[in-house]
């Protein structure tokens, strides 16, 4: 896979190849296309690439903040005429001049990266280090292609800043030095590092077209590419919202570019589509994959490989619609196309999602017999067999045939437990979602003890933080449910710190978490951190689920009864009034939630009745006024932390 900084190699070697002082003159004759994107299929973790097309910029007219010499243009004329003089016959100046040419030359012809590294070395005996910027800047890029040393990449890079980088003058190879250490940091998994350079470049190119040094056609390339790197990295750093925003913006710059029907517009809105489908907003991931169906059937056919892959995430769509029927039949569209181009590994693992979607439709013996097809086509110790024994377990469990389906179970942890070292990911969540099957049957000391082995893989890897995040709060909300309250408040105080940078602190699943939370609090006999909590679920809530949403009920209906365990009975009636008056909204569905909101109403009447007005407490601040309370906690319930686990 193509690093994102490799796209700018091309552009340095197409400069004047005359002096490197009139390289930093002429810098940018041409750029070639924007970087596309290429994601792993549907794993919630993205690391973006580029790819070459045809598309060219017109170059930067306004480079005079990248001139690092006084040597003029017509300097270049009298190379050839040198050559043709009696070496005996140059002056010292004059062979100065000949031997700089000729380093020039050899550089740009260089084609390896040992053979540019060599006539660097010599270049540093007859140039000025002003004038090494460049090629120091391409040695770096050039390193960062290839990947294999990160941290000489970086000396050059560091170099290369340290030239461009003066007299606070902006311009285009200061941007993509930037860049360029930013890609190198995430390399070495400085994240941090990556970021803040990565930034400095977006603000850089900024103020070069704003201050009209450049046009947007000259920025752009770059542009794209730095766009790229921030969702890498903030993929990796777990802050997903922000990343998705940074991948939006890297698919606006190619419509900007590409031809509306363009391959690589189709992938790239198959990347956003896929980066949605990561953070659960399903609904926002749907017309992503759909425009990108609509490009590849246009371009390649309905029988193209990359219409299946559109199809099989379109099916992952749809299962999170709930639309199983639409999303079986995207799967056996794509099952038919893999199946043509004997793309087996493909079409294993589309059959599983197939049996999975049967299950969700409540066909658990044909899920079963589709299941008992595919196992035969498995390796004995393959994750693909394991996966098959997780998905032969949750059909069992549907028929309540327990027995058997821990036999599952136990034969996929077999498979896993050796695999974790290879492909701690993948085995994470298998875990989790064995984990869940453990939960449904009620085996809850095998769940918490799973998810505790898979949190101790997770903590290791810095780009799965909103899964440590995630399977914090199960653990949290599981010990919650089992009596452990004590236990459970730190394990969910830590997934409200990862699920807040992961998802963003108005996510719904932050307003499960700090509902479960408020829940110990009050089992611990702390109403008041119990309403503060629950005034933030209720809040989180109204904005991500709506008011009358049933969960949103819940919170508010919990806000009442923390209040009224503070004896602030006024403030505790008039939570509960406002969810009886939701409850109406729900008709005939909800008519027992509305009877026993109003038996709830009616004892704090009650109660209320002997308090009088100056016994009542403040109402706590809602979420978006807590700037000075300390709340910790993020879960969900059972049915949202599956999802957040799928």
């Amino acid at each position: 896979m193509r690093k994102v900084s490799s796209f700018a190699v091309p552009h340095l070697q197409e400069y004047t190849k005359t002096s490197f002082s009139l390289i930093s003159k002429d810098f940018i004759s041409h750029f070639s296309s924007l970087p596309s994107t290429s994601t792993n299929p549907i794993n919630g973790y993205q690391q973006i690439s580029p790819q070459s097309s045809n598309t060219h910029l017109k170059s930067c007219s306004k480079t005079q903040s990248l001139h690092f010499s006084n040597v003029k243009t017509q300097q270049s004329q009298p190379f050839n005429t040198l050559v043709e003089q009696n070496p005996s016959q140059l002056s010292s100046r004059q062979r100065k001049i000949k031997e700089r040419s000729q380093l020039e030359e050899a550089f740009e012809s260089a084609k390896t990266i040992q053979e540019m590294i060599q006539v660097f070395q010599e270049m540093e005996v007859s140039f000025d280090e002003r004038e090494l910027g460049l090629p120091c800047l391409r040695i770096g890029l050039k390193l960062d292609q290839e990947g294999e040393d990160p941290e000489k990449a970086l000396s050059f890079a560091n170099k290369a800043l340290n030239v461009l980088d003066r007299d606070d003058k902006l311009s285009l190879p200061l941007a993509m030095t930037l860049q360029l250490l930013g890609s190198i940091c995430y390399s070495l998994k400085r994240f941090n590092d990556s970021l803040g350079y990565l930034n400095r470049a977006n603000r850089v190119l900024d103020k070069l077209v704003k201050d009209g040094s450049c046009s947007d056609e000259d920025v752009r390339p770059i542009l794209h590419a730095v766009q790229l790197e921030l969702c890498n990295t903030k993929t990796a750093m777990g802050r997903r919202e922000e990343a998705l925003a940074n991948l939006r913006k890297s698919l606006e710059l190619k419509e900007m570019t590409l031809e509306r029907d363009s391959k690589e517009l189709g992938k790239a809105n198959r990347d956003v589509a896929e980066a949605y489908v990561a953070i659960l907003h399903f609904k926002e991931a749907l017309p992503f994959c759909l425009k990108a169906l609509d490009i590849h059937k246009a371009q390649l056919g309905q029988n193209s490989v990359e219409v299946a892959h559109d199809r099989r995430l379109l099916g992952v769509i749809y299962t999170g619609l709930e639309e199983h029927e639409k999303a079986l039949e995207q799967n056996q569209l794509s099952q038919k196309v893999l199946k043509n181009w004997g793309l087996d590994t493909d079409l294993l693992r589309a059959e599983i999602d197939a049996a999975n979607m049967q299950i969700a439709l409540g066909r658990y013996d044909e899920a079963i017999n589709t299941l008992k097809v595919v196992v035969q086509q498995t390796g004995r110790e393959s994750e693909d067999r394991a996966m098959v024994f997780i998905s032969m377990a949750k059909a069992l469990c549907n028929q309540e045939k327990f027995t058997d389906a821990e036999k599952c179970l136990e034969i996929a942890s077999g498979i896993l437990g050796k695999k974790e070292k290879t492909s701690p990911v993948e085995v994470a969540e298998a875990y989790m979602e064995i984990s869940m099957l453990y939960e449904t049957m009620d085996k809850f000391e095998a769940a918490i003890s799973l998810l505790k082995r898979t949190l101790a893989m997770l903590e290791k890897l810095p780009q799965e933080q909103h899964s440590v995040g995630s399977v914090s709060a199960r653990v949290g909300w599981l010990l919650l449910l089992t009596g452990g309250v004590q236990h459970a408040i730190p394990f969910l105080e830590d997934a409200a710190e990862r699920l807040k940078e992961s998802f963003g602190s108005k996510h719904y699943a932050v307003g499960y978490v700090y509902n479960n939370l408020g829940a110990a609090y009050l089992e611990l006999d702390r109403p008041q951190s119990a309403a503060q909590v629950f005034a933030y679920a209720k809040d989180i809530m109204d904005v991500s689920l709506g008011p009358h949403h049933t969960d949103t009920i819940e919170a508010c209906q919990n806000l009442s009864k923390a209040y009224a365990a503070m004896g602030s009975y006024q403030l505790a009636i008039n939570f509960q009034e406002k969810a009886i008056e939701a409850w109406e909204g729900h008709g005939p569905s909800a008519v027992d939630e509305l009877k026993e909101a109003h038996r709830l109403l009616e004892q704090l009447k009650k109660k209320a009745s002997g308090v009088s007005d100056g016994n009542m407490m403040k109402a706590l601040p809602l979420a978006n006024s807590s700037e000075h309370i300390v709340v910790s906690a993020i879960e969900r319930q059972r049915n949202a932390t599956k999802m957040l686990n799928q």
